[in-house]
């Protein structure tokens, strides 16, 4: 467990694992009862996009290590920058979990979005969307839907690309728009055969539908799992633990948080038994993702 890693595990992670349940929430923060004393409303706030704590009660906050410090000295052990360390990797390397790992979302926050209509992609601009991203229009006519939504923000009506999730939620695209209908979660698109032996692991929904049109349109015979987020990373062990896939193959973006989530994946995986693990991302370095590879070979620009 090194700082990088310990930076990277969310605040509301760690004060699960201590027995402290959210108690509030507003449009970017979470608000717990503190641990470091008895109160009945809550005190210790954490931002959750930035993923800093401040404890209104104690005057003081900071970062995950600077939390974990906090706890340990309020228990009346060790508690310098190595202590922390060391509580963090007894606590989260847990085997054949995946922990969730914290990546700045620069998404418009959904709650500030209602949803207005649903129907088949139409809309001039959602087209030419595609179009400039690679995308055939019959493929995503497959899996997306035109979603119109009302941010109550700026009072705007937005007409998006809509990809469902497996908690009824919606990721959202157009080309001046990046946004979710709450709840956040996977989505999981089963494969052409019953029972197959792979799974397939996507970080966005445009990277699983550039492999499709890459296929001329044909399904993956394997199952697939858009995570949509990689804050939804541990909700996909559920879909693959025990489920007897010899295969899996993640397709996740060559970026310092795309490539840390790999090697996550990589450590769940090797809890399975007769699973191996094959990650995709020579296929498509040097390019960021998987679908900024497939318009390259398309000669689309960015």
């Amino acid at each position: 467990m090194n700082i990088e890693h310990a930076k990277s595990i969310h605040l509301s992670e760690i004060l699960e694992k201590i027995g402290f349940s959210v108690q509030k929430v507003t449009e970017r923060d979470f608000w717990y009862l503190s641990p470091f004393r008895k109160e009945n409303t809550p005190s210790l706030h954490v931002q959750r996009h930035k993923n800093v704590w401040y404890d209104f009660g104690e005057g003081r906050g900071g970062d995950t290590i600077a939390f974990v410090q906090a706890y340990l000295a309020f228990t009346n052990e060790n508690s310098t920058v190595s202590d922390a360390l060391r509580w963090l990797k007894n606590m989260f390397d847990e085997p054949g979990i995946i922990q969730t790992i914290y990546v700045p979302d620069h998404e418009q926050e959904d709650s500030k979005l209602t949803l207005k209509d649903i129907k088949p992609i139409k809309h001039t601009a959602l087209i030419q969307y595609l179009k400039s991203r690679g995308i055939a229009l019959e493929v995503a006519r497959r899996y997306l839907h035109e979603v119109t939504v009302y941010h109550h923000g700026n009072k705007k009506t937005y007409f998006s690309l809509g990809f469902k999730n497996e908690d009824a939620g919606y990721e959202l695209r157009n080309p001046y728009f990046k946004g979710c209908i709450r709840p956040k979660e996977i989505t999981f698109i089963r494969g052409t055969i019953p029972k197959p032996d792979g799974i397939h692991i996507f970080e966005g929904f445009m990277d699983y539908l550039s492999i499709i049109t890459q296929r001329e349109g044909k399904p993956l015979y394997d199952d697939s799992i858009v995570l949509n987020s990689l804050s939804c990373m541990k909700n996909a062990s559920a879909y693959i633990k025990g489920y007897g896939y010899t295969d899996a193959y993640t397709w996740l973006d060559n970026d310092p948080a795309g490539m840390k989530a790999t090697e996550a994946f990589k450590e769940f995986f090797k809890i399975e038994k007769n699973l191996t693990h094959h990650p995709m991302n020579d296929r498509y370095a040097p390019h960021k993702d998987l679908n900024a590879w497939h318009m390259h070979t398309l000669g689309l620009k960015l």
